[in-house]
């Protein structure tokens, strides 16, 4: 079993932007995770037709773990909640450190109170737990300890799957080792493809099988 799966029912076919909703946010931090949203981001900006938005907690550069050096496009502040279709952060070491300020738990409350996707890899799920947006609600992450050590209201034990990726309530989730994991249930939630292509994807993705492209 790769991840799990079990969303709000959807429409069939592709997700159009709206006028107001266009915008997928992706945060942006020193020391993010370079690779674990690449995939995500590179199909959004080439096939989804929706605006991939990068943002910082402030206006300067950031330097990935990889090395890359980039500037945000917004602030934090600046995200404007109402175009939002998702907002996706990636991991990375801060997490495991408190909070500097609660400036995108504002965030994360808000969106959700929206009804907007989030999805979050490795280190990222400590700030979705902290929120408290792990409640009621079907997660992963860096393992159920993980969790436990670094949140210490965590108390949603019993909804933690042994998973690299779940989808659940319009949150994704997603272990480190998970990144395909991801950006599969990435692309399932903002209709990017058919089932049976996106399926096609994942096999090309992670175990390299090529023989469904056309």
């Amino acid at each position: 079993m790769t991840g799990l799966r079990q969303d709000l029912p959807e429409p069939a076919g592709k997700l159009a932007p709206t006028p107001m909703r266009d915008t997928v946010y992706l945060l942006l931090f020193d020391g993010y995770a370079d690779w674990e949203p690449a995939l995500a981001a590179c199909e959004i900006r080439k096939h989804g037709g929706f605006e991939l938005v990068t943002v910082g907690f402030d206006d300067h550069t950031v330097t990935s773990m990889g090395g890359l050096q980039v500037l945000p496009a917004l602030r934090l502040d600046d995200l404007e909640p109402e175009r939002a279709v998702m907002l996706i952060l990636p991991g990375g070491d801060r997490w495991e450190d408190p909070p500097e300020s609660n400036a995108l738990e504002r965030v994360l409350l808000d969106l959700r109170h929206r009804h907007v996707p989030l999805a979050a890899i490795c280190g990222a799920t400590l700030a979705l737990a902290r929120a408290g947006l792990l409640k009621g609600v079907k997660h992963t992450s860096n393992g159920l300890n993980y969790l436990v050590e670094h949140v210490p209201s965590y108390d949603e034990d019993e909804l933690y799957q042994e998973v690299p990726a779940v989808r659940h309530r319009h949150i994704i989730t997603a272990n480190g080792a998970g990144y395909v994991e991801f950006t599969r249930e990435v692309l399932g939630l903002l209709r990017i493809y058919p089932e049976d292509e996106l399926e096609i994807w994942y096999d090309l993705f992670k175990k390299g099988v090529m023989s469904g492209l056309r």
